[in-house]
C-alpha cells in the first residue's frame, strides 16, 4: 500500500533521482558562489519535492521559483542558500522567520539553527508546512498563524530575522526583536526590490545592500 506522498513520488520515480538532483542543485549553488558548509549540507539533504505541487516535482531542484499555491511562490534555491548563508555565519542560536510559505526555507534553517520560529499569515499554507515539516520529523521548528509585520514579541529577542516577502519600508517591530549584534535579512522595495542586511548595535542599525531581486509583496493581516 502507498502510504505518503513520499511513496508516490518514489514510484513515479522523483524518489529514486531525487539526491542526485539534489547534488546537482549543490554543485550549482556552490558555483554562483554559496559557500556555507552547513547551508550546503542542509540543501543537500532536505527532499524540496515534497514542498512543491506533485505536477511540479520534477522541477523542484531547479533554480527557480515555483508557484505553492495562494498567489505565494517558494524562492529559487539560490535565494534561499544565499538567506541562510548571511544569517549562519552568525551561528544564531535562536531565528525568527516571517512568511513560512511551504516551509522549505523552515526546514533549512532549522538545520543550521537549534531554535526557529516561524510565522505564515495564510492558514492554508501554515497547514500545510506543518504537515510537512512534521512528516520530515523537524521538531525544532515552532509554527504560528499570525501577522508578519507585529514578530513574535513574546520570544523576543532573536539572534537573527529572515523574511521572505518584500515590505516597502523595513518593519520597526522586528528591528526591535531583535539581539545585540542581531541580523535581520530581508527583500524590501516594490518595483526594484533589495536584499538588504540589517544589524542591530544598541539603538543603531547597519544597513547593508546584498543583492537584486523580486519577492512576493509583504502584506499585514492573516486569513
Amino acid at each position: 500500500m502507498i502510504n505518503s506522498r513520499a511513496d508516490r513520488l518514489t514510484l513515479d520515480g522523483y524518489g529514486l533521482t531525487s539526491q542526485r538532483s539534489r547534488e546537482r542543485m549543490v554543485e550549482q549553488l556552490q558555483e554562483m558562489g554559496i559557500q556555507a558548509t552547513a547551508v550546503l549540507a542542509a540543501m543537500r539533504q532536505i527532499p524540496r519535492h515534497l514542498f512543491v505541487d506533485e505536477a511540479l516535482a520534477s522541477r523542484a531542484y531547479e533554480n527557480s521559483a515555483l508557484p505553492i499555491g495562494h498567489g505565494q511562490t517558494i524562492s529559487q534555491p539560490y535565494i534561499v542558500a544565499r538567506m541562510s548563508e548571511v544569517v549562519c555565519h552568525q551561528q544564531p542560536q535562536k531565528l525568527l522567520e516571517i512568511g513560512t510559505g511551504c516551509g522549505y526555507q523552515t526546514a533549512v534553517l532549522a538545520s543550521i539553527c537549534p531554535e526557529v520560529l516561524t510565522i505564515e499569515r495564510l492558514k492554508p499554507l501554515f497547514d500545510r508546512a506543518r504537515a510537512t515539516l512534521r512528516q520530515l520529523k523537524i521538531d525544532n521548528a515552532y509554527l504560528r498563524h499570525g501577522d508578519g509585520y507585529e514578530g513574535w514579541e513574546r520570544y523576543a529577542p532573536y539572534d537573527a530575522i529572515v523574511v521572505t516577502a518584500a515590505p516597502e519600508a523595513i518593519p520597526e517591530a522586528l528591528l526591535w526583536q531583535l539581539s545585540e549584534g542581531g541580523r535581520l535579512v530581508l527583500p524590501v522595495g516594490k518595483e526594484e526590490q533589495h536584499l538588504v542586511a540589517i544589524t542591530r548595535h544598541g539603538d543603531s542599525f547597519s544597513e547593508e545592500s546584498l543583492n537584486a531581486v523580486k519577492f512576493v509583496p509583504m502584506l499585514s493581516g492573516t486569513r
